[in-house]
């Protein structure tokens, strides 16, 4: 918490340096990463390392960084070929967020589900147009197409270094807690966490957003529909906590 606390204070003077200057081209862009010691014998080594990773995982998704040019054209190249929007990665990534936080995860693992949240879908690049942008039901052939569009996305974070620690993310976030998704079949807590969060996240917004050929449910049909598939589809644990976690929003957002 206090590392977090400095971090935001360095970054609220610089962002003030930055706003009296009048020449942008002197502007100063700072990215930071950073980890504690979580007890008094863990190595000091181990510590540095992970505040490393975490700055690798800022970087990304700092939108002035180099890095995070390749998220920006991967993105780009999504939102050309099919019906992925920005405003459903934006969406995407305040759910897995709130559900994250709600779980106690280190800062390093809420930035990747951030980012997982915006690349999961990256592997449809490599699947057909006629088959993403289909309006009707997909034949059992092009089902069985698109279903190979996690492995792609895989394969294409495989490919990229700056991508590598979410590969597996990518590759599992259609999987099912009942072992019936795909492509690997894993079951329950086989699944890594931030696929399962992923995929309560993705099918709430999934069911909720307006598509050309259908309207969207509302936020609580859609959360009914996510309980009834919990322990089945989802990890109950994260059904639950996104759940109330929501019924909260839609609360706090009539009362206002």
């Amino acid at each position: 918490q206090a590392a977090h606390q400095i971090k935001t204070s360095i970054k609220e003077v610089i962002t003030k340096y930055n706003n009296s200057r009048k020449n942008k081209l002197y502007a100063v862009n700072l990215t930071i990463g950073y980890s504690t010691k979580g007890t008094k014998d863990q190595d000091i080594e181990e510590v540095i390392k992970e505040a490393e990773e975490y700055l690798k995982h800022q970087k990304l998704l700092n939108q002035n960084s180099s890095h995070s040019a390749i998220v920006s054209a991967i993105m780009a190249t999504l939102y050309a070929k099919s019906q992925e929007t920005e405003d459903h990665g934006q969406r995407l990534g305040r759910y897995c967020q709130m559900i994250g936080k709600q779980l106690g995860l280190e800062q390093k693992c809420l930035s990747e589900l951030y980012l997982v949240s915006k690349l999961h879908d990256i592997g449809k690049i490599g699947i057909d147009d006629r088959i993403l942008n289909k309006p009707d039901k997909l034949t059992a052939e092009e089902w069985e197409i698109m279903k190979k569009h996690p492995e792609i996305g895989h394969r294409i974070a495989m490919a990229t270094p700056q991508l590598q620690h979410i590969a597996e993310y990518i590759l599992y976030h259609h999987e099912r807690w009942d072992g019936k998704g795909y492509p690997r079949g894993l079951k329950g807590e086989d699944i890594p966490l931030v696929s399962r969060i992923l995929a309560v996240a993705d099918a709430f917004d999934a069911m909720t957003e307006d598509r050309v050929y259908r309207k969207g449910l509302s936020k609580e049909v859609a959360l009914a529909e996510i309980k009834r598939n919990a322990g089945t589809q989802f990890d109950p644990e994260i059904v639950k906590i996104f759940i109330d976690l929501m019924k909260n929003e839609i609360l706090m957002a009539a009362a206002r």
